[in-house]
């Protein structure tokens, strides 16, 4: 079976190293690329961007199957996963800001730090109608799986398992569903993986938290778990993760300067040629 892999960036500032580097891991892997522009942040996503994507994937040489999924163009097939769970029961609305959330935290919880930030306390638990937020019931979720498993092929090679504990202690009630957007980036990846036919995932491993939510989510739609490869993040000289707001590390000011692209895989610690 082809191993389809993809690369999947948003468009909210400029490609850096680590995106670069992400992408030759996701193109070197894969017997088919993909790309998916992750947009439904249409506050902080710009056409600039996404056209600056492409023009620095092409000056990779880094080459993927068109037409190119574009989150925006998919908000009916979100709406139709999330309206699913909530038929199952698994859902619930919540208007809790940040501040309600450190202020219903009690003693014991505090410093439990989840893939999304601090373990939600459940204090919406029982309001499943109204607005704000939508919220996966960890504990019904988990009480309908079992367990987790999914297979890893980067960092931490090895089958890796979550029990109901871990995920209610360490993850909590988790966003899936945000009032802005009608989405969350754990519910559209998940789809949209399944849509692409993705068979392993390659991602830093600053993401790695966030797979058994995205297993979860998978096992609760019905998806297929791809495979999940975390790589390590291309870093900055003090040891700091790049951001976007690091434009010293664009790609497009190395363009400017004169390095190639095989100056850029040297720089990351990928082989030549």
């Amino acid at each position: 079976m082809a191993r389809v892999t993809r690369f999947a960036p948003s468009p909210t500032g400029p490609l850096h190293l680590g995106h670069a580097y992400a992408a030759m891991v996701a193109a070197a892997r894969g017997d088919r690329f993909l790309l998916r522009i992750e947009d439904i942040d249409t506050a902080r996503c710009k056409p600039e961007w996404e056209s600056a994507i492409y023009v620095d994937l092409e000056w990779l040489g880094l080459r993927y199957e068109t037409p190119v999924m574009r989150q925006s163009a998919r908000i009916p097939a979100y709406r139709d996963a999330l309206a699913r769970l909530t038929d199952m029961g698994f859902t619930y609305h919540c208007t809790c800001t940040r501040g309600d959330i450190r202020a219903a935290l009690s003693a014991p919880q505090e410093g439990v730090i989840g893939p999304d930030g601090p373990v939600y306390p459940g204090t919406c638990r029982n309001r499943h109608q109204g607005d704000g937020a939508v919220r996966l019931d960890m504990a019904k979720a988990m009480r309908t799986v079992g367990f987790l498993r999914f297979a890893e092929t980067g960092l931490r090679p090895g089958d890796h398992v979550f029990d109901s504990a871990q995920m209610i202690e360490r993850v909590g009630d988790i966003v899936i569903a945000r009032r802005d957007i009608g989405t969350s980036y754990h519910l559209a990846v998940v789809v949209d993986d399944a849509a692409q036919g993705i068979t392993e995932v390659t991602r830093g491993e600053d993401l790695y938290e966030a797979t058994a939510i995205h297993v979860l989510l998978q096992r609760l739609l019905g998806l297929p778990t791809p495979a999940y490869h975390h790589h390590r993040l291309i870093r900055d000289d003090h040891g700091k993760r790049l951001a976007k707001r690091d434009d010293a590390q664009a790609l497009s000011k190395y363009r400017t300067e004169g390095v190639t692209p095989s100056d850029i895989r040297r720089m990351v610690g990928l082989p030549i040629g």
